[in-house]
């Protein structure tokens, strides 16, 4: 009888010896997750550079400006209201955007130097 006492600890130890095979797998499942949501993100960040150089070389060649502030504003406000549709905190949405829009103008910009050179 223990009397509400808490269990020798051998028996504790031998408890989380078994739980932890379990716990084991499951963040190994997770963090198995998280690498192929990362590898996707980086493939879909590579396609939409794609995108976006080929849309800086044609700013280029037809003399327009390499941002466009009124669309990213306009971008970022779409992607802020998906990210509260999605749970996401649309802070940290428009600090990863504001991130790629700002490397997307630079490469806008680098396209522009090569066109005038």
């Amino acid at each position: 009888m223990t009397f509400g006492l808490p269990a020798p600890p051998e028996r504790c130890q031998a408890c989380r010896a078994q739980e932890e095979p379990r716990m084991d797998d499951q963040l190994s499942h997770y963090r198995q997750s998280i690498d192929n949501i990362d590898a996707a993100l980086v493939y879909m960040l590579a396609e939409r550079f794609k995108v976006t150089k080929a849309v800086g070389e044609l700013k280029a060649r037809d003399g327009l400006p390499p941002a466009d502030p009124n669309r990213e504003e306009r971008q970022i406000e779409r992607l802020r209201n998906l990210a509260r549709d999605a749970d996401l905190d649309p802070d940290f949405t428009e600090k990863f955007l504001r991130f790629i829009i700002d490397e997307v103008i630079r490469h806008h910009q680098q396209a522009k130097r090569e066109q005038s050179a």
